[in-house]
């Protein structure tokens, strides 16, 4: 069950004016929990005005670079990312969970693959090391990326992706899509849409000889690339995406078992194994999983709230729930009885359920 270790912060850097990548030290007792995946994040939590905040960012470096590093770009009114970007020191430390995530490539051998990665603003982060790992891993591999943003200097990592269109001449290439910035090109500037991405596949870019596609960007964007994608002919099982924020669509709300909402004022008896021990505590039915086992002093894990990262995903036991949202678990894992606590709210007098499955 993930937990939160203390990690030392031993370098910052500015990549635009808003944005900084912070390098992190995991403790030497627990450094192998922090190996990652590419395409992985971390969840940090961090006191403001008594409240705590869990947030959670992507690993921008590769996992052969030997470094733990995440990518925070500022937000208006964003708590955590304005200390991170203004108040955050060398020294410092930071607590987060080990890395987490499904948005990573198949690291099974095969033939030499073209892939293709979308990102917008800060959605570069995982992709950047999904594409450092892959350039790294399989040297008869291409990536074409296609990175949107709003100007020159809002383009995160931009040294770095010259750097690595050097160091894999021919194998790289980076097509910059500027809103308010005009380029040579008109088809580069803009918002990127469904219909730009079919000028793209028309005129520069071969997907038909695409095996696999990264996305992470603003929701509606995305939405318009994987439509694109589809209409292309690309599969479902080809296209790769990441969602951070709650609005954000997914699969469709499912049941983790057959049963219909019954009165939410109701009250329900919930019985929650942790760490391999087991609690019992009631709550009202219209209270999510989580919520209940947080309200009554129970540590489960949790990071995004939304139904998104599966951070707080359990399995039930006995009983049944349904999921208001689900952003994150596969058909598969629903099917085994695998639900998002932040998200399953009981519909039956008792429910037991396992973080520890």
């Amino acid at each position: 069950m993930p937990r939160f270790y203390d990690l030392h912060v031993t370098d910052i850097q500015k990549t635009i004016r808003d944005a900084v990548v912070v390098t992190l030290a995991p403790p030497v007792d627990n450094a192998d929990a922090f190996s990652f995946q590419p395409g992985q994040y971390l969840t940090f939590r961090q006191e403001f005005d008594g409240q705590e905040l869990r947030r959670s960012y992507s690993i921008c470096a590769g996992p052969d670079e030997g470094v733990l590093q995440v990518g925070i770009k500022r937000l208006d009114g964003g708590a955590f990312s304005t200390y991170a970007n203004l108040q955050l020191r060398v020294g410092d430390t930071l607590s987060a969970m080990p890395p987490m995530g499904k948005f990573t490539p198949d690291d099974r051998p095969q033939a030499p693959r073209n892939y293709l990665g979308f990102a917008g603003g800060s959605g570069i982060t995982p992709i950047l090391s999904i594409m450092k790992a892959l350039l790294q891993r399989e040297p008869g591999c291409s990536f074409t990326l296609v990175y949107a943003n709003r100007g020159v200097n809002t383009i995160m990592f931009r040294e770095e992706l010259e750097d690595l269109k050097n160091t894999y001449m021919g194998r790289l290439t980076v097509i910059h899509i500027l809103k308010s910035d005009a380029q040579d090109i008109d088809l580069f500037t803009g918002r990127v849409t469904e219909e730009k991405c079919a000028e793209l596949f028309e005129h520069w870019i071969d997907l038909a000889s695409m095996d696999t596609a990264f996305i992470c960007g603003p929701e509606q964007m995305m939405l318009g690339i994987v439509r694109a994608l589809k209409a292309g002919g690309m599969s479902q099982q080809q296209i790769k995406f990441e969602l951070f924020g709650a609005s954000q669509p997914g699969r469709a709300k499912q049941k983790a078992h057959g049963g219909s909402a019954t009165d939410s004022a109701a009250k329900t008896q919930i019985s929650i194994t942790l760490d391999g021990a087991t609690r019992g505590i009631e709550a009202d039915k219209g209270t999510s999983i989580l919520d209940a086992a947080l309200g009554n002093s129970v540590d489960a894990p949790f990071a995004c709230k939304a139904g998104v990262c599966s951070t707080c995903r359990c399995k039930v036991m006995e009983g049944e729930a349904e999921m208001a949202a689900n952003h994150a678990l596969e058909d598969y894992e629903v099917r085994r009885g695998y639900v998002l606590s932040c998200q399953a709210y009981p519909l039956t007098d008792k429910i037991v359920v396992d973080y520890d499955q």
